[in-house]
């Protein structure tokens, strides 16, 4: 779904430096004089510890093959998954550095593009050869495009540290609630808005950004009562806020997240999917989520199109 820059979040005056952009979910980054665990984890991978397997290799589309590039359409607003760093222009992030195992395996430079949330999708196959940016798998996604299970992950809350509007995760109405439009929670969050007029309470009010960076801004700024995200995101935001939020609640409604690929591109999608594969069993995988804090979130098979509720 979305993404963070580690731009900085200077807490004195309680304002994000976040330069990501797109589809995830943004936290503040590092502070200016902290090292954020996002930062040296963006340090420690080389892609070119990545061997080349030419047996994938040649099962690329001829396009991609001879552009020797592949072109990934992230929201870099979504820390950890994607973000940019510090220096203002680098994506980092654990989907970044997967979408960099991806292209090594492939024998492929990886070039990960910021784009907004929203329009990742329709660009599949014009724009961008695949899109890595936690989007979430359902049914109407994978309508759209073909979706390589890689990661697995929750929805949660978070309000201000000790919840000083006594904040109700069960009750949400007459709220007002920070959500990034275009995700999960935002079409999700329709729900609750009907539950709330149909028990005759007033209904919450969602406060809408297109980048995850400002949802978590508002929140700490408190012009939201509490922010609905990912659970990874929700995590991070609370470790790089300085102690300035706190999850309320548990997760709920885990679910997988896919790399997105042109349904019209067979070849490109099963060269992804094996090449994920590949990276799972091979153990870097698994070291790429560990060194962002989010190995809770392996998967053991990059499953293509997963039946999802």
């Amino acid at each position: 779904m979305r993404t963070t820059p580690l731009a900085l979040v200077a807490v004195a005056a309680v304002t994000l430096s976040l330069t990501a952009c797109g589809g995830g979910s943004g936290t503040p980054a590092a502070s200016s004089s902290g090292s954020a665990a996002g930062a040296s984890a963006a340090a420690t991978f080389d892609p070119s510890s990545v061997k080349k397997d030419d047996t994938l290799a040649a099962l690329l589309p001829d396009k991609v093959k001879s552009a020797g590039t592949l072109t990934v359409g992230a929201d870099t607003s979504y820390a950890p998954a994607e973000y940019i760093a510090e220096d203002g222009k680098t994506p980092v992030g654990y989907d970044v550095d997967l979408a960099k195992a991806i292209g090594a395996v492939l024998g492929l430079k990886t070039t990960v593009q910021s784009a907004d949330f929203t329009g990742i999708i329709p660009a599949i196959g014009s724009k961008y050869d695949v899109g890595i940016s936690s989007f979430t798998i359902n049914s109407d996604r994978e309508q759209k495009a073909n979706m390589i299970a890689y990661f697995q992950a929750g929805e949660a809350y978070a309000v201000q540290k000790g919840n000083p509007n006594k904040v109700d995760p069960t009750n949400l109405c007459g709220l007002t609630v920070g959500i990034q439009t275009g995700t999960v929670e935002d079409d999700e969050f329709n729900a609750v808005i009907a539950k709330c007029k149909t028990d005759g309470k007033k209904a919450p009010n969602p406060l809408k950004y297109a980048k995850q960076s400002d949802v978590t801004t508002a929140l700490v700024g408190g012009k939201a009562d509490v922010m609905y995200a990912d659970s990874p995101i929700i995590a991070y935001a609370i470790a790089q806020t300085n102690g300035q939020l706190e999850q309320l609640g548990d997760v709920f409604s885990s679910a997988p997240q896919g790399i997105v690929v042109s349904k019209d591109d067979t070849a490109l999608t099963t060269a992804i999917q094996k090449a994920v594969q590949k990276l799972i069993d091979d153990g870097t995988y698994g070291k790429i989520l560990a060194a962002w804090g989010n190995q809770a979130g392996a998967v053991k098979t990059a499953e293509l199109n997963p039946t999802v509720s």
